[in-house]
């Protein structure tokens, strides 16, 4: 699946990669919608079909992963209320042992995620992965989504990696384009982000269904 001879980095996603997207799942299509409807006095249905639209509307755009920005479109204060179910925050298996198989082979392994700094900073006090990195960035900090190929090229320029001897693991299809049209040369989709859902098509990508399938060689 991986020649690893050709890799010196790999870059990992967090949510439904590194994390199991339940916990984002619930939040946005359940948790979320209920407080909505609450707080605004309308059916679950109908906050449902209000939100999702306007989800559609900023998917794939840095506001769809701004926690800045729901909190002023809903009203509501997201970041507090992802406390409140933090507790459903999970890995995916054997995760850990895959990040600490990257850094003893004497590879770099650096986490690039969409994610908010207000989720990721939760996310990391529940399982704290930041330890088995050697570089944590938000697209937040760059102010572009994985999905705009420009945000690799910012990132090379921090991290001084060779796109050639790249390795990226990430369960969008989009992100996954982006940084295949970036010049990344080895791509990893993720078989079954969501434990709870069915496996989903990574159409031109070679899906990963579990980390023990790619560990890498120890170095010597």
């Amino acid at each position: 699946m991986i020649c690893w001879d050709h890799i010196d980095t790999v870059l990992l996603d967090m949510d439904g990669t590194l994390l199991d997207l339940y916990f984002d799942n619930y939040f946005w299509m359940e948790f979320l919608p209920l407080r909505f409807a609450e707080a605004n006095h309308i059916s679950l249905d109908d906050a449902k079909t209000q939100l999702f639209t306007r989800f559609g509307e900023h998917r794939g755009t840095l506001n769809w992963y701004c926690l800045d920005f729901w909190s002023r479109e809903t009203g509501l204060d997201i970041v507090a209320m992802k406390e409140e179910v933090k507790d459903r925050i999970g890995l995916r298996p054997n995760a850990i042992t895959f990040l600490e198989k990257v850094k003893a082979s004497g590879r770099k392994a650096v986490l690039v995620t969409n994610a908010h700094r207000g989720s990721l900073d939760l996310k990391m006090r529940e399982i704290p992965l930041h330890p088995h990195f050697d570089g944590i960035f938000s697209s937040h900090d760059f102010g572009l989504p994985k999905e705009d190929p420009q945000l690799w090229s910012r990132l090379q320029e921090v991290m001084h990696y060779e796109p050639a001897r790249t390795l990226l693991i990430d369960d969008s299809l989009a992100v996954l384009r982006s940084a295949r049209r970036a010049g990344i040369a080895h791509t990893l989709g993720v078989l079954q982000p969501d434990s709870r859902q069915q496996a989903m098509d990574t159409e031109e990508f070679i899906g990963l269904d579990c980390f023990s399938q790619i560990y890498p060689p120890i170095a010597e």
